[in-house]
């Protein structure tokens, strides 16, 4: 991380958006262009409150104004309206990362957290394996995960099969220090889970160590976050089906899979 910052440069335009009613302008210009007695109106505000703040805006370059007196957000200002949805993401969710890091995940992934945003904390065991099993079932065309831990709970199992009969692939990464159930193997062979691994259906790679678990379909995704110790919180998770919050979760999917080595069963422990 670059630390040749130039601190009262970025006080300065921390101040441009303390205020709220700034903040509102921000994001009214990023849908459409206004001039002040409709930005006035839109808000419930004063004239010239939103004529000093626009003014303020100008001159910080946040906003541009054209010939008719409207005005919109500057390429800057689109940027920086960009950015606040990381700062929001990790502030409304301060008191989860008291107990929780972001572990060993790639500082190109941070810059972009914000587009975890519209993704819903899910708490709890019982809840977050029934998003799992939700997650499972609704794939039409794929399902990809990081596994630190196999849940391999019946339901789950049998929704698998029923995928992988239906032609739907799935790609696996597992940690050498996965939690794997005693009955995998077994289950494993039941299932002749072998032939779809012949056939391109059932693809898995192999990871050193996993502090992020990952699971997403073509429309859904969850993630889950270490806790402070690095260890996977199996516990809570990140849901959503938004597009930029899936975006995420499969860009990192596939960041992962592509440093993954060969699959290697005699590495689990």
């Amino acid at each position: 991380m670059c630390m040749n910052l130039d601190p009262e440069k970025i006080a300065e335009n921390f101040l441009e958006l303390s205020s709220e009613q700034r903040l509102k302008i921000i994001f009214s210009l990023l849908q459409k262009s206004s001039n002040i007695a409709s930005m006035a109106k839109e808000l419930e505000a004063t004239s010239p409150e939103v004529h000093r703040n626009f003014s303020r805006m100008l001159k910080a370059g946040l906003v541009e104004k054209d010939s008719d007196g409207n005005f919109h957000l500057s390429t800057f200002g689109k940027i920086v309206c960009m950015q606040i949805p990381s700062i929001i993401f990790v502030s409304e969710n301060k008191k989860f990362f008291e107990n929780h890091s972001f572990g060993n995940t790639p500082e190109k992934f941070l810059h972009r957290i914000g587009e975890l945003y519209e993704g819903k904390h899910i708490k709890g065991f019982v809840k977050v394996l029934e998003k799992w099993k939700q997650i499972h079932d609704n794939a039409d065309k794929y399902i990809y995960n990081i596994l630190a831990e196999v849940p391999y709970s019946k339901d789950i199992i049998d929704i698998v099969e029923n995928k992988l009969i239906n032609k739907i692939k799935i790609c696996s990464i597992f940690a050498q220090n996965a939690i794997i159930p005693d009955e995998r193997k077994t289950v494993f062979k039941i299932k002749e889970f072998d032939k779809y691994i012949k056939d391109g259906l059932l693809e898995r790679k192999m990871i050193k160590s996993i502090s992020m678990v990952c699971l997403l379909n073509e429309k859904e995704a969850c993630i889950i976050f270490p806790k402070l110790n690095g260890e996977p919180d199996m516990s809570e998770m990140f849901y959503g089906s938004d597009p930029q919050f899936h975006e995420w979760c499969l860009d990192y999917f596939n960041y992962c899979w592509d440093n993954s080595s060969t699959f290697r069963e005699n590495k689990l422990q």
